[in-house]
């Protein structure tokens, strides 16, 4: 299918930078990057929440302005323009999935592991929900998992692990933060 002159239109008016130009392209195709961003998710097992989905979405929609439109400049206008920003939001979504190493979970059950917020005495916060942290743990070594499970499972401080497992206090810290990002699936 080629271009329709209403797409052509469409496109023209942006690379002008006509008023309301791109809130009509937004507007016209928002639809169609929702539904590649859902699909796209989908065919990698994961389930989007509200936030993620829109985060995705802006992406797309920042990747088609950046460079003064260069992507909508590259356009050969040799298919659809539909067709053309759907392989373009695909690709750009599909990168951000990648680089976020999502696995096939949903993105709130990624949210509980990364959050990871500081507490009063400077320690990072407790992971609350037992059962996802023991499935987590599958993930680490003998060691790491230990000090996860102390720390997060048996409410121990640093030092009490410290003492436990006879690491230095000051190391604690950063196994921990190892352990979280592979537990996300960031290292290996």
């Amino acid at each position: 299918m080629s271009l329709s002159e209403v797409d052509r239109q469409f496109l023209q008016r942006c690379l002008e930078r006509a008023p309301r130009a791109w809130q009509n392209f937004v507007d016209r195709f928002l639809g169609l990057v929702v539904h590649v961003a859902n699909h796209t998710a989908e065919s990698r097992g994961i389930t989007l929440d509200q936030s993620t989905r829109d985060d995705l979405v802006a992406e797309v929609f920042l990747a088609l302005i950046a460079n003064d439109f260069g992507v909508l400049r590259r356009f050969r206008r040799n298919c659809s323009l539909a067709t053309y920003l759907t392989v373009v939001a695909r690709r750009v979504i599909a990168r951000r999935l990648a680089t976020s190493q999502i696995g096939p979970q949903t993105a709130s059950q990624l949210e509980t592991v990364n959050q990871e917020a500081v507490s009063d005495n400077g320690h990072q916060s407790r992971i609350e929900n037992r059962e996802e942290v023991q499935q987590l743990m599958l993930r680490l070594d003998p060691q790491e998992a230990n000090v996860v499970r102390m720390y997060h499972l048996e409410g121990k401080s640093y030092q009490e692990i410290s003492q436990s497992v006879g690491m230095a206090e000051n190391s604690i810290g950063p196994v921990l933060s190892r352990a979280r990002s592979k537990m996300r699936g960031e290292a290996s």
